[in-house]
């Protein structure tokens, strides 16, 4: 910890923010547990724990937390050193390395009990489609469209769905939801990344994410299953009840992180501590290296930053996703997390090239490269999109910045 006036802060603004996390949501019992991470640079202006991770124990700050879509980032950053080494490239069509999609058509009609009814793409999906979610794919929890039900029918949601090479397979038989490269729509894109990733090195994609970006980084507590000896440091997870707030989701006594997952999901299957994570942030923040250890140039994470929507323009041009974790005004998507292309559009005080991502049970953080603020908040609650608590601290912490 360093002293928050010393990096830019006002200290009694800053420790507002804990205090109305408590007051709103952990003492109404509308959020388990809440941890907090402010820095600047390398450095850290706030930490805060607050609530129990089990019953009659307090959340410690070693909590391994389920991350889910905040794998995200960190498969992306896998995939774009794959680039870097000349192994792949953004323009490449997708079907080059997995050739069973090359006849993959557009929805047109069917679905359920008829056969699907399809068209020829205007565009081969392109790598670069699977990066920013432009890929015509989609997420089953979604339900809007035949499409997702589909992917309900196969079982394809993240960790407990099919191994990679399966659920390529399955989707070779579903078609796309929109012609790839027209629009936005939140999807298992990166869980595709991952399988790529497989095919690509040769190896499962534990051990890529290991070899490539958490070991070294030394993030060692961010795997895709919790070791045993690690177990009692999982918090409760629970999922929003309309009467009585919570309900128990995934016991951290028995969680299901602590056995093998059947799908290694590069989308969502991770679990992490706010130490790890900061140190991924502070990677990112400084330009792709750490501690002395490059993961990516500083270019290559200057394109990822940047806003890669067709045509340009925010996600109220593009979006046809029922649920993201970002909201559409400002937001532009680059390769691998949302960015801030108009702060004013938010609503919410930051910087315009911030990014950021978040996962489905209410983790989330952001980086500001104008600012040189890393923001990392974890809990155990799913939906994310239950409560604005992001966007409630991001703005109190803004207000904090002298």
């Amino acid at each position: 910890m360093s002293d928050p006036a010393d990096l830019g802060f006002n200290q009694s603004l800053l420790e507002r923010i804990p205090v109305h996390i408590r007051s709103k949501y952990l003492e109404s019992q509308c959020l388990p547990h809440a941890a907090l991470l402010i820095g600047r640079g390398h450095e850290v202006a706030h930490l805060s724990l607050q609530g129990e991770a089990r019953p009659g124990q307090p959340l410690a700050q070693d909590a391994i937390f389920r991350i889910a879509s905040m794998t995200k980032p960190i498969t992306s950053v896998a995939f774009m050193q794959l680039v870097e080494e000349g192994k792949i490239a953004l323009a490449d069509p997708v079907h080059r390395i997995i050739p069973e999609w090359k006849n993959l058509g557009v929805f047109v009609s069917g679905g359920g009990n008829q056969p699907f009814v399809t068209r020829p793409t205007s565009q081969p999906m392109r790598m670069v489609d699977l990066l920013r979610h432009t890929s015509g794919l989609t997420y089953g929890f979604q339900e809007r469209t035949p499409i997702d039900a589909a992917y309900r029918k196969h079982k394809l949601e993240a960790f407990a769905g099919p191994d990679l090479e399966e659920f390529v397979r399955i989707l070779a038989g579903i078609p796309l939801q929109f012609d790839p490269g027209t629009s936005w729509n939140y999807s298992i894109s990166t869980d595709i990344l991952g399988a790529i990733l497989q095919r690509v090195d040769n190896k499962p994609l534990d051990q890529i994410i290991a070899d490539r970006v958490t070991g070294p980084l030394g993030m060692d507590d961010t795997h895709f299953q919790i070791t045993e000896s690690k177990l009692d440091r999982v918090p409760d997870c629970y999922v929003f009840h309309p009467t009585d707030k919570m309900k128990m989701y995934d016991p951290g006594a028995t969680t299901a992180w602590g056995r093998p997952p059947s799908q290694l999901s590069g989308g969502g299957g991770m679990a992490s501590t706010l130490a790890d994570y900061h140190r991924f942030c502070r990677m990112l923040l400084n330009g792709g290296t750490l501690d002395g250890v490059r993961i990516l140039g500083r270019k290559t994470l200057d394109l990822m930053i940047s806003n890669h929507l067709p045509g340009g323009g925010d996600l109220t041009k593009h979006s046809k996703a029922l649920f993201s974790e970002a909201e559409n005004a400002g937001a532009g998507f680059g390769l691998g997390f949302a960015t801030t292309i108009d702060s004013a559009a938010t609503g919410v005080p930051g910087s315009n090239n911030d990014f950021y991502w978040g996962g489905m049970f209410s983790t989330a953080f952001f980086v500001d490269p104008v600012e040189d603020i890393i923001m990392i908040f974890m809990t155990q609650l799913m939906p994310s999109s239950t409560y604005p608590i992001r966007r409630e601290i991001k703005t109190m912490l803004y207000a904090a910045v002298e």
